[in-house]
Order: C-alpha cells, then sequence, then structure tokens
C-alpha cells in the first residue's frame, strides 16, 4: 500500500517530543508498504529550523528509514515569536507542502493521511487529494480551534469564524476522520454532526519496543547517580514548555515543597521556557531543574530513573477531552503519574490505577498530591507503576494499534477503488 502522510511535526531523526506518526511509519514501512511523510522543517517546541535546511523550500531527507521517505517544507521560523508568527508558519507549511506534494512526490497512491493540528494541514490534504484523485483521512490529535480559544490563542474572530467553517468544510471532505480519544468521538458525533460511521478511534498509545528495550540495558540507579539526584525524589516531566501546559503550577508546586527531597525535573522547550527558568531563578528554587529536548530513547532512560512522571495542562474544558501522549510514555516505563488534567485523562488513570489526580492550576492539591506519593512505599509506588504498564499493554499498544489504522487505511482505499 502506497500512503502519503501529511504531518507538520514529524520528528527528525533522533529528535525528542510527539513521536506517534514516527513509529507508526516505521511499523507500517517494516510490513512491505510504502510511506512518504510530507513534514515541517521547525520543531513544535522550538520553533527552530535545522541549519541544514537553511535557504531551502523543499529538502529530501533520506537518513531516516530506508522505507520512509521524508520531504522537509519550509516553515517560517516566526512559529514562537507571537500568535500572527504562528499563524503565517501555519499557512507558510501549507504553501510549501502542497508544493512538494503536487511537483515533489511522484506515482499515485492509495490514501492520503493527515494529521492535525494545525487544522489548516487539510487544505494540503484537500488540495492533494483533488490532483491526485485520492481518498484522505483526516486525524485530531487536539481539538482545534477549541483548544487555542481556551487558552487565549485565538482571539480574532474573523480567524476563529474562519476556522470553524473550514473544519465543518474538511469534516465533510474526508473519508474516515480519526480521533485519539473517547471524548473527540462524542463531540464530533453529537455537537458537530458528523456521521458516527466516518470517525474510528485510534488513540495515542505506548511504544512498548522501545521502552522495554531501553529497560533491559540500563541501570537506572547509576544514570541518578550521574545526575546528582541519588536519594532525591524525582517527578520528571516530559515535553513542550508552552501557553497550554501551564508549568507555572509546577513552579508554584516546588515553591511548596521545600522542605522535602522532591525535585521537579522539566524535559523540553517552549515559548515560555524562558519565563519558567526566570521565575525559578527569582524565588530561588533548587527543587527544579530544566533539561533541554532529548531523543526519545534518552527521553526514557530519564523517566526511567525518575520516581513520578508528571502530565499537566492549563484548566480549560477543551482539555477534558484529551489523552496526554506523554502519560503512555510514564506507564510504558512503569511509573507512577501525576496527573493535572481532568476529564478522560483522569479516568485512565483511574481505571489503570496507576497515578494520582490533582485538579490542574490549583497549587495547594498539587503538592498534596506530590505528598501524598512521597508518602508511599517503595512497594505501593512499584505496584502503581506496574498497573499503569500492564492496562497500557492490554488498551494502547503501538503495535496493534498501528496494525489496526492500516486496515482502517485499507478499508478506505478499496471503498475508493
Amino acid at each position: 500500500m502506497r500512503i502519503l502522510l501529511i504531518h507538520q511535526y514529524f520528528l527528525e531523526k533522533g529528535e525528542g517530543g510527539g513521536s506517534r506518526f514516527n513509529e507508526m511509519a516505521k511499523i507500517w514501512a517494516d510490513q512491505g508498504n510504502e510511506v512518504t511523510v510530507i513534514a515541517g522543517m521547525v520543531h513544535y517546541a522550538t520553533g527552530k529550523k535545522p541549519p541544514k535546511y537553511k535557504g531551502k523550500f523543499v529538502f529530501k531527507d533520506e537518513q531516516y528509514h530506508k522505507d520512509v521517505k521524508i520531504l522537509r517544507c519550509h516553515v517560517s521560523e516566526s512559529y514562537n515569536v507571537s500568535f500572527l508568527g504562528r499563524l503565517w508558519a501555519y499557512f507558510s507549511f501549507v504553501f510549501s507542502s502542497i508544493y512538494a506534494g503536487a511537483f515533489k512526490t511522484s506515482g499515485t497512491y492509495d490514501v492520503i493521511l493527515v494529521t492535525s493540528p494545525p487544522l489548516f494541514v487539510g487544505i494540503t490534504a484537500y488540495v492533494l487529494s483533488r490532483l491526485k484523485r485520492t481518498p484522505f483521512v483526516f486525524e485530531i490529535r487536539d481539538l482545534w480551534p477549541e483548544s487555542a480559544i481556551d487558552t487565549g490563542v485565538l482571539k480574532n474572530k474573523w480567524i476563529i469564524k474562519f476556522a470553524y467553517w473550514f473544519e465543518k468544510f474538511i469534516y465533510k471532505k474526508a473519508k474516515l476522520i480519526n480521533v485519539l480519544t473517547p471524548a473527540f468521538k462524542e463531540k464530533l458525533i453529537h455537537d458537530k454532526e458528523v456521521p458516527k460511521e466516518k470517525v474510528i478511534f485510534i488513540p495515542n498509545a505506548a511504544d512498548f519496543s522501545l521502552s522495554d528495550g531501553v529497560q533491559r540495558s540500563f541501570d537506572k540507579l547509576k544514570f541518578k547517580k550521574d545526575l546528582g539526584l541519588e536519594g532525591s525524589f524525582v517527578i520528571t516531566y516530559v515535553g513542550a514548555h508552552g501557553v497550554a501546559n501551564h508549568l507555572i503550577q509546577l513552579v508554584d508546586a516546588a515553591e511548596k515543597l521545600t522542605d522535602t527531597n522532591v525535585i521537579f525535573q522539566l524535559i523540553g522547550a517552549g515559548m515560555q521556557k524562558e519565563m519558567l527558568q526566570e521565575q525559578v531563578r527569582a524565588r530561588g528554587l533548587d527543587n527544579v531543574i530544566f533539561r533541554d529536548p532529548v531523543s526519545k530513547e534518552e527521553v526514557f532512560k530519564y523517566i526511567l530513573a525518575s520516581d513520578v512522571g508528571a502530565s499537566v495542562l492549563k484548566k480549560v474544558d477543551t482539555f477534558k477531552t484529551i489523552y496526554s501522549n506523554k502519560t503512555f510514555d510514564y506507564m510504558s516505563c512503569k511509573k507512577p503519574v501525576l496527573l493535572a488534567i481532568d476529564g478522560v485523562s483522569r479516568q485512565l488513570i483511574e481505571a489503570a490505577k496507576c497515578g494520582v489526580f490533582v485538579p490542574p492550576e490549583d497549587t495547594d492539591k498539587i503538592a498534596e498530591g506530590v505528598q501524598l506519593l512521597l508518602g508511599k512505599s517503595p512497594e505501593e509506588i512499584e505496584e502503581m507503576g506496574d498497573n499503569g504498564y500492564h492496562y497500557a499493554k492490554k488498551h494502547f499498544d503501538r503495535l496493534a494499534l498501528a496494525q489496526k489504522y492500516l486496515e482502517h487505511l485499507e478499508s478506505v482505499n478499496g471503498r475508493n477503488r
């Protein structure tokens, strides 16, 4: 099967961040399918463009995987400058990705798969679908524009109006729509009136092939000692440091826990990282550590050498509908989860019995949740970690879900023929 994947944030080889489709593309290719990826040149968290892409409009990346072809397309470096800068970055990718799909790909494809946000990648999918006479499947990783409106990122009424109109248009034109949580599915069917037979559910998942491989040869006690964290109760957050993540709530909690051996370790990048670092310096906190983004394999080492993983977001209703991908990373590494996200993520943690829920943006409750974990015995912490691992293994195994996704893509192609 020939698959054209459009994913603005498809990671570079060895790059840190959300790796959902990096892993799925490899699985599909290893099964004999031909996968071509149209991706951006700028990382979603750092907003930076590697030097090798400077001055390039489209760059063929041949270093990723032998059966996965990557076309890196221009994205404006104004991405993390301001809202207008980010909007221009979105549309610069639309222009460059349409050009790449129209003139830099050869032959025909069986299906086009596009994943959002940003919502505007749907423009690329629709245009290429018409040009290549190929059906497309639209995936929703985050409800947009709702999430952008709720976090205060999107305020312009004309852009909001256009975004809702385009969202409705793209849902109508897609052959299938994949959602990552049951709440998304309910929202689309009942609120947005999308036919239920059009909506499928392939959620985020845990990459056990990587986590299990790292664990087999990894000395987590030595790694923790080398980091100077021996004797500390380490809570690690991995991911973007942006408006939606609202990591200041962890800094606030850290300030209330200075008389304990708790260390918050924040790994990643984003537009609010400098502000967070300045807050930590201004408050004289020595229990918050910032680290630059690292590869997925290295991320798992940091998680394995921690006691707890943290998943947090801003307190908005839209985020009650999402699963945080990092939560599955913690579960696959057998680590309890400190969760400051309500809704379906809370239901997941409670069903798996693998963590502690704390109300987002409630500093006192977050600190109390940490104290609760801190008071548990090593055996109880281990049991919570094991619970999460086995629950994710049963319901959220990347390999099984990749196969299920492929079957849906094949059904679209068969229906089209």
